[in-house]
């Protein structure tokens, strides 16, 4: 597994602030570069992963109150 080059902290933000942040920040990052998102909000762990599949982009883990994703495209 590739380590993230980025955490965005997102804990504390509700359902959708966690899914915006990550659609700001991941076009940013490099294709191929790992973003863990840290997020608190129980909806983190359905709309993280969904937004990938929506997105085209891959969902690679979620960890404890943590989810990690790579920018595909």
């Amino acid at each position: 597994m590739t380590e993230p080059v980025e955490v965005l902290d997102c804990r504390g933000q509700r359902c959708p602030l966690p899914v915006i942040a990550l659609a700001r920040r991941l076009p940013d990052l490099p294709v191929g570069a790992v973003l863990r998102v840290l997020a608190d909000d129980p909806a983190a762990a359905v709309d993280i992963p969904a937004w990938c599949r929506m997105r085209d982009q891959d969902f690679l883990a979620a960890h404890p109150d943590a989810y990690d994703v790579r920018r595909a495209t």
